[in-house]
């Protein structure tokens, strides 16, 4: 690991000032990502901001009826506060599907959304990875690619973002407030907050240096069942070959309307517009949601080691929408 200097922020405006100052200066919060990176010489931050102990811990009512999260709520509190549990259960079903006991103990809200992909030959120093040496290449795209993206994926980057967590608020149509280096404020849906590689794929925010997340506000509860399902390769602490939120709300037979997210399938949370679109006044039936699914998955792309993912997307989303429509 490199030298760095460290300081810890008295204020969220001094925080964000503190990092826009240098250019190689980074927020840590749990640090449950950044330090594993730090120790293989991934990330090299000259100077690390300590956030953790800023008043961004509590889960406060909105004045619409939704909650706001601070950034520094740690998964585990988020995952088990009743009102997350009785009106956003997806959301505490994909946390507690989201790595192990201990580190969700340590990891808080922002550091979530802001982690960074577990692509091993972005971990991997003697590989190309355009994400960690932008104009290096891609070894993933004829390499080991099973874990990769189907969905939104370009020639200079085919990873996939590990959270469970974004997944479900992408569902939910949180906003994300954040405080620039300045005390300026801005909100933005969840949605915005990625950025798909394209030919930048080191870029993977829209947030400047300095800017840093102050809280999710999640909106009112939708109408309809929540469900969050997640495949993966063993029960516990690992991340998503697939993993899809849904919420679906019926009127009789019919679907009124439906919100579907899905994780493990692109380089961010992928909401399924097309498939939200097709289920639309369509009867709650096996068929609509296998036309949901195939909509969803159209313009999905294999490497290879990854191509059973469509298929198993396609059937993980039509099952979640069976389980979300059964008492909707």
């Amino acid at each position: 690991m490199q030298s760095f200097t460290y300081e810890r922020a008295v204020s969220a405006e001094q925080a964000a000032a503190a990092v826009a100052a240098r250019p190689g200066a980074k927020f840590i919060s749990g640090g449950t990502n950044l330090l594993d990176l730090m120790k293989l010489e991934i990330e090299r931050p000259a100077h690390l901001v300590d956030i953790s102990r800023l008043p961004l811990d509590r889960i406060e009512e909105t004045a619409a009826g939704g909650l706001r999260v601070g950034a520094q709520v740690r998964n585990s509190d988020l995952a088990a506060d009743p009102r997350v549990r009785s009106r956003y259960p997806m959301l505490t079903q994909a946390l507690l599907a989201g790595a192990s006991g201990q580190i969700r103990n340590k990891a808080s809200t922002s550091g979530n959304l802001l982690q960074r992909t577990r692509c091993p030959y972005f971990y991997d120093r003697s590989m190309p990875c355009n994400k960690r040496e932008p104009g290096s290449g891609c070894a993933a795209l004829q390499g080991f690619n099973r874990m990769h993206a189907v969905l939104g994926a370009s020639q200079a980057c085919i990873a996939v973002h590990p959270s469970d967590m974004a997944v479900a608020m992408a569902g939910l149509d949180a906003t994300i407030e954040t405080i620039s280096p300045g005390g300026g404020t801005r909100t933005m849906p969840i949605g915005d907050l990625h950025r798909l590689p394209e030919a930048t794929p080191h870029v993977e925010t829209v947030l400047d240096h300095g800017e840093m997340i102050a809280a999710v506000t999640l909106p009112p509860p939708p109408p309809g069942r929540q469900v969050y399902r997640k495949v993966r390769d063993r029960a516990s602490y690992a991340f998503a070959l697939v993993s899809v939120a849904a919420v679906v709300e019926k009127s009789g037979d019919r679907i009124q309307s439906a919100r579907i997210a899905m994780g493990g399938v692109a380089d961010k949370p992928w909401r399924a517009t097309e498939a939200e679109r097709t289920l639309a006044g369509a009867a709650a039936s096996d068929g609509a949601f296998t036309d949901a699914a195939e909509a969803a998955l159209a313009g999905a792309v294999g490497y290879g080691g990854n191509d059973f993912k469509i298929p198993l997307a396609k059937r993980t989303m039509r099952h979640t929408l069976a389980a979300a429509a059964e008492s909707a």
